[in-house]
């Protein structure tokens, strides 16, 4: 009798696995991969954001009832990593998608691999040109407003400027690179008067800063475009203010009004600077609202610009699949384009010429309140208005 019974308990524990299993397959799972190792400061909110906009989903029903869940991989700031943790996610864990990356170099890895085997890919972060436009492929998507978009908008202001000289000052890898370019292409287009005097190109995270202010000095511009962030920022500005670079000098800069980069600057941040960022504390919308009273209800914390970019980013993911009804790349190729959305930035579309959200930033000045960084005079740009016309778009991209 015994043996009989050990015989039924087994067969009920191999059958309760097997429905486990089978209730698991269910499933929808995302591969999301970022430098969370090496960008903490971005990349914390980030995941904050995400985790987040995760519970929300699965509250609200999931995907088409079934649960929604993200795997995440670390890939240290390094392309080769990011390529080896996609590979992971989709041959291992049998994700839906990938999304995530945040260094522009990674997301054209990540992008580049997504091509190749034939997964869809939504980059979250990454802001080169690129990625949408010359090395764009028909599995990739990407939220955040590109460099062209963010450039468009401080050059509505900056062209408005007196000044003449201009210097940059930009990481040396992709994202940097991308920004100039463009930045210097579309002022140069409004202002032909203007002139280039100096370019200084630090390596990323690795910034001399005082071999960079001196160089900027010497070439005695009156103006300057600042394209780092983060630790390089910090250095940067220091050096500056110490040697007196930005007195007299306009400058205008990509991010720095986003708080994981304007926060550490506290009672050094220069006052003045046109920027592009995110003042969560001025934004008073329906949505914003609604955003910022979850975030801080779990967090009890204010939320980065890295916070929306993971809850959008995870919010799409889910529009995406429930909209598709299935996790065939082609599917959810077709959902995503055109696909209108709300955000906590109000309504986005990822476009269908080339696979771009028209998620805007937020541009305003810095300047310092109880002896800390924040955006005044601040105002919302949506990224329909500031992305070029859809001929222009098709020269840029190759033919899927």
């Amino acid at each position: 009798m015994r043996a009989r019974n050990t015989f039924v308990g087994a067969a009920f524990a191999l059958l309760a696995g097997g429905m486990a299993h089978s209730a698991l397959a269910q499933d929808i799972k995302i591969g999301e991969i970022n430098s969370y190792s090496l960008l903490p400061a971005f990349t914390e909110p980030y995941r904050k954001g995400w985790q987040l906009a995760v519970e929300e989903v699965n509250a609200a029903g999931g995907i088409n009832g079934k649960k929604l869940v993200v795997i995440s991989k670390d890939d240290g700031g390094k392309p080769a990593d990011a390529q080896t943790a996609a590979n992971e996610l989709v041959s291992s864990e049998g994700v839906a998608m990938l999304a995530g990356t945040f260094l522009s170099n990674i997301g054209l890895a990540v992008s580049d691999f997504a091509n190749q085997k034939k997964v869809f890919f939504l980059a979250a972060e990454p802001l080169t040109d690129a990625i949408t436009w010359s090395k764009g492929n028909k599995y990739t998507f990407r939220l955040r407003p590109s460099n062209y978009m963010q450039a468009a908008m401080l050059v509505e202001a900056a062209s408005k400027l007196p000044a003449k000289r201009w210097a940059t000052i930009a990481p040396n890898y992709e994202y940097g690179q991308s920004a100039v370019a463009v930045f210097k292409k579309l002022m140069s287009e409004k202002r032909p008067d203007i002139q280039w005097v100096d370019e200084q190109w630090p390596p990323q995270g690795k910034i001399d800063a005082g071999p960079v202010v001196q160089a900027v000095a010497a070439a005695n511009p009156e103006a300057i475009l600042n394209v780092t962030f983060g630790a390089d920022l910090v250095k940067l500005v220091r050096e500056g203010n110490t040697r007196g670079l930005f007195k007299g000098r306009e400058v205008v800069s990509f991010l720095t009004g986003e708080p994981e980069y304007l926060d550490p600057l506290k009672d050094e941040t220069p006052e003045g600077w046109i920027v592009t960022g995110y003042p969560w504390y001025s934004i008073k919308t329906p949505e914003h609202d609604a955003f910022l009273k979850a975030y801080q209800a779990k967090y009890n914390d204010y939320p980065r610009l890295g916070s929306i970019v993971g809850y959008q980013t995870i919010k799409s993911a889910a529009a995406i699949l429930t909209k598709a009804g299935s996790t065939d790349p082609e599917k959810l190729i077709a959902a995503a384009e055109g696909l209108t959305m709300p955000s906590p930035f109000g309504e986005i579309t990822f476009r269908k010429i080339d696979h771009q959200s028209t998620l805007g930033a937020f541009v305003g000045k810095t300047a310092l309140k109880d002896g800390k960084g924040v955006m005044v005079d601040s105002s919302y740009k949506k990224g329909a208005d500031y992305l070029p016309s859809d001929a222009e778009v098709a020269k840029l991209r190759p033919k899927d």
